[in-house]
């Protein structure tokens, strides 16, 4: 639907501003499937962003640290980096691919991050605004709850992370903790700390 409002980003990267401005962006929610309470992210991005900077994008809008192989399916088609050495025919290079291009009248999309560990999110279009000039780098607006650690083992290994720590005197607590780094709190969100991330993108 058509925003009958526009944003800008002033003053803190975490606080869009509503004035009369020109230009297109897409309110994009990014949620974590399986995993309740839901981690999710509202994020406002440029309707041409290219399907790579929309991958780097949700990486750092949810928190993950990269390093891993990702895949878009957009209106039943496969996006990624095809590898030269073992091609798939039913995968398409996302270089150069814009956003508004490939999601055409769609409202929703799927991205896969790591395929070890199998981490689905689901990409659902929430609003076409208008915005000023511009867009430097895409901002986050919302969100909740804290991105499992890399690694992690996919959802069974964060369920089993989750138990372990949530008990001290459990066996496998110190090595947890140490494999980790720090502690985990999985309600942990900082608007501010995700804009600082996305800031340094640029579009």
């Amino acid at each position: 639907m058509e925003s009958g409002f526009t944003l800008q980003r002033t003053g803190s990267v975490s606080r869009p501003k509503v004035v009369p401005l020109q230009g297109t962006a897409l309110v994009l929610r990014i949620a974590l499937r399986h995993i309740a309470p839901v981690i999710h992210r509202t994020v406002v991005v440029p309707s041409r962003i290219t399907l790579p900077k929309l991958h780097v994008t949700i990486l750092r809008a949810m928190g993950w640290q990269g390093g891993h192989l990702h895949e878009f399916a957009i209106n039943g088609v496969r996006y990624g980096e095809p590898d030269p050495d073992y091609p798939e025919l039913n995968l398409r290079s996302e270089k150069r691919v814009r956003l508004d291009t490939a999601l055409g009248d769609a409202q929703s999309l799927d991205y896969l991050y790591d395929f070890g560990d199998y981490w689905e999110h689901k990409v659902r279009l929430m609003e076409v605004a208008t915005f000023n000039g511009p867009m430097a780098s895409p901002w986050c607006l919302d969100g909740a709850n804290a991105c499992p650690p890399e690694d992690v083992g996919g959802l069974p290994g964060y369920e089993h992370f989750l138990h372990v720590l949530s008990d001290r005197t459990h066996p496998e607590y110190d090595d947890m903790l140490l494999w980790h780094g720090k502690r985990f709190d999985p309600a942990a969100f900082d608007l501010d700390e995700v804009n600082e991330r996305l800031s340094q993108i640029q579009i």
